[in-house]
């Protein structure tokens, strides 16, 4: 192949940021691969050259967490795989992580397959694949065994919640763990209780509560937090690294924090939706607003909600960001329109969510510049065992690369935004931080700001992950030799042992087709306990139960009594009890 300004790139005089340094350096890319990165590098000629002068060069966003043409309530979201990707690049993120939907009995490895299917000839960027676990079973094991060996899923999601649908219960949680943990993979969950969901999804029906903001009311943030809280406990029992997807309250980051500080091996991955606006929105009088912002768990009506969870994913304590892209018209979404549970749930954010965080992590002066890299990036290459071919500016790393300008502002809209649905949920939201270009696979895909994109549908690449991340698995391993039970040594006991009569089984009463007069005569009085009669039908007043009425009129009242009588003077002393 005959090497062109096309596969050869300088960037000069930028800066190079990574998760742990920046630095004043060139970055010299060939046929897709960073060739080198320096000030004095040797550039071959015919290169490209871009002036990256007061810009920032950035390693590509990874976004953890989207669903190109996933089905809800009947309907497919409107950002396929090639709409969702080209939005992605002109916002700066070179590989997604899409995540694979099995109907409950289905097998994981087919709908894999129709996964890729979908994927592959439509994707511009680079993209990888989680498999969610939509219900449990031996079958289940054996694909996740061949998808974790084979295929290159590294990555398998269960639902906290989705009652009768998802959601796995906590026997079969403990089992899963304990499967990922054997096979190496990383367990991702979606923290929420499916069981009260469903109850309050009830009461608020019933109490005539059907628009958006019943979505929010029906799945208040403890349920998201219980449920975190849960599956860290299940899983630090077997000793398996957890990740939580989608965590939108302050409690359930607080959760994940306070298991951090007590060294389980856990991840929380807030959203962009999450970090950038609120659930406040679920209670505008236009329903069309309203709706848009239905997601789950729900965007939090508290305000505080947004600067906190940045708070903690600046500090450590959460660890990437993802956009939960999941796109719905207006008409789709209004297939609820008289009944909220019926709103298909999603957001968008694939396109705005690094210049979302810049804003409100690195302008607000939450985080560094490498901060920033971190959580929209690096943090996801490792978790993920994609590092450092990707999430790294360095020699030998994939040519996934952002010219950053960290002064340059826009202003979000659905009027010019590249996504096919018709809101978007940062709406007016004004950004400091654009990316001036994208380079994807060693090819400038994106310039100018997005204005110029090029993009040739079914150009990305299928990125497999391998098992076993030693960024993840490392301190399990460590601990599977410090957490084997052992028995305690000592001397057999050679004491007295009771005779412990064996208990018997609970024997249940036959019914008789004998009547009362025919077991009378028959067998006498003395034999009527063995006749399966109730103590009423003997005439036998049953103490265990009450004999109280409010109507007055007790349960045995047919049953003749003895006259009632004062003793005056009884054994002991007077007294005016009635006998």
């Amino acid at each position: 192949m005959v090497k062109t300004a096309t596969n050869r790139i300088h960037i000069k005089g930028g800066r190079v940021v990574n998760d742990d340094q920046s630095v004043e350096a060139d970055v010299y890319i060939e046929e897709g691969v960073v060739k080198g990165v320096g000030k004095d590098i040797l550039v071959p000629g015919g290169a490209r050259i871009i002036d990256a002068r007061g810009k920032l060069v950035i390693p590509g966003g990874i976004d953890p967490n989207t669903h190109f043409e996933i089905e809800s309530n009947g309907v497919t979201s409107v950002d396929d795989f090639y709409k969702g990707t080209k939005a992605a690049l002109v916002g700066g993120t070179t590989l997604t992580i899409d995540c694979v939907l099995p109907e409950k009995d289905e097998s994981l490895a087919e709908a894999y397959e129709k996964w890729r299917q979908k994927a592959d000839g439509k994707v511009v960027s680079d993209y990888s694949l989680h498999v969610a676990v939509t219900w449990w079973g031996e079958k289940v094991k054996d694909d996740m065994a061949l998808l974790a060996k084979e295929k290159g899923v590294n990555s398998f999601l269960v639902f906290l919640a989705y009652k009768d649908k998802y959601q796995l219960s906590d026997s079969e949680l403990y089992e899963f763990f304990t499967h990922c943990r054997e096979l190496g993979v990383l367990a991702m969950v979606h923290a929420e209780n499916g069981d009260l969901v469903a109850e309050m999804t009830k009461k608020m029906l019933g109490m005539g509560i059907r628009g958006p903001e019943g979505h929010v009311l029906s799945r208040p943030e403890e349920l998201e937090s219980e449920a975190a809280q849960r599956a860290i406990a299940i899983a630090n029992r077997v000793n398996c690294p957890i990740y939580i997807t989608r965590v939108m309250s302050t409690s359930a980051g607080d959760v994940i924090a306070a298991a951090r500080k007590r060294g389980n091996v856990v991840y929380g991955e807030p959203t962009a939706a999450g970090l950038g606006t609120d659930g406040s929105h679920c209670w505008d009088k236009n329903w069309k607003v309203a709706a848009a912002h239905v997601t789950d768990p729900p965007l939090r009506p508290d305000p505080s909600t947004p600067d906190h969870l940045m708070d903690l994913l600046a500090n450590g304590d959460l660890q990437i960001v993802g956009s939960d892209n999941r796109t719905f018209s207006t008409n789709q979404k209004a297939v609820g329109k008289d009944d909220f549970s019926k709103i298909p749930c999603g957001v968008n954010g694939v396109e705005d969510r690094m210049s979302v965080i810049w804003e409100r992590g690195v302008v607000s002066g939450k985080m560094d510049e490498n901060r920033f890299v971190a959580v929209t990036s690096t943090n996801a290459a490792k978790i993920f065992n994609m590092y450092p071919k990707k999430g790294r500016i360095a020699e030998g790393s994939d040519a996934d690369v952002i010219i950053w300008d960290p002064e340059a502002a826009r202003t979000i809209s659905a009027r010019t935004h590249h996504q096919a649905v018709d809101f978007n949920v940062f709406e007016g939201l004004t950004c400091r931080g654009v990316p001036l270009y994208t380079i994807c696979q060693g090819k400038v895909v994106c310039e100018d700001s997005g204005s110029v994109v090029h993009v040739t549908q079914g150009a990305g690449s299928w990125v497999p992950r391998d098992r076993r991340c030693d960024h993840v698995f490392k301190r399990i391993h460590a601990r599977e030799k410090l957490r084997v039970p052992k028995p305690v040594e000592r001397e057999p006991y050679d004491g007295t042992v009771a005779d412990a009569e064996p208990e018997e089984p609970l024997k249940v009463a036959q019914p008789s087709k004998l009547t009362m007069e025919e077991v009378t005569t028959s067998t006498g009085a003395r034999d009527l306990h063995k006749s399966g009669f109730t103590l009423a039908e003997r005439g036998i007043r049953d103490l265990r139960k009450s004999g109280f009425s409010l109507s007055g009129e007790q349960v045995d009242d047919n049953v003749p009594r003895r006259t009632g009588q004062r003793i005056t003077k009884p054994p002991g002393g007077s007294s005016s009890i009635i006998f």
